[in-house]
């Protein structure tokens, strides 16, 4: 099996507009790049989220593929989509995993580090 290299890159923003801080209510927007940077093509089949809030409350969200799509990324090539989460707390961490499959049949993970959603401010 020929070694993956997937590169997963991720920029936040908070979504002021639709939040209610009077509601707890937070919504954070993420936006991912995954760059292939091994040898062969690869598709993400599945994803698997952990999102933490700052009342350290756990939520698991997985699914099939990311925002309705099940990309197939060629060597060299990138894809990029965004999501959000909408949190209780002005901060909060998401990290997971994607599982994908390479051109010769092959599965594998994807690790998605540690990323910390927060108002603009909020941690210095």
């Amino acid at each position: 099996m020929e070694e993956m290299l997937i590169k997963v890159t991720v920029a936040t923003e908070y979504l002021p507009h639709q939040s209610n801080p009077g509601k707890k209510q937070y919504t954070f927007a993420y936006h991912i790049t995954m760059t292939n940077e091994g040898p062969i093509g690869a598709q993400l089949i599945s994803r698997h989220w952990i999102i933490m809030d700052g009342n350290g409350i756990r939520r698991e969200v997985k699914g099939t593929g990311v925002v309705g799509e099940q990309p197939l990324i060629s060597p060299g090539e990138s894809y990029q989509y965004s999501s959000g989460a909408v949190l209780e707390t002005v901060v909060g961490t998401m990290q997971g995993s994607y599982h994908m499959q390479s051109d010769d049949g092959q599965g594998f993970e994807v690790d998605i580090p540690v990323f910390t959603l927060a108002l603009p401010n909020a941690l210095n």
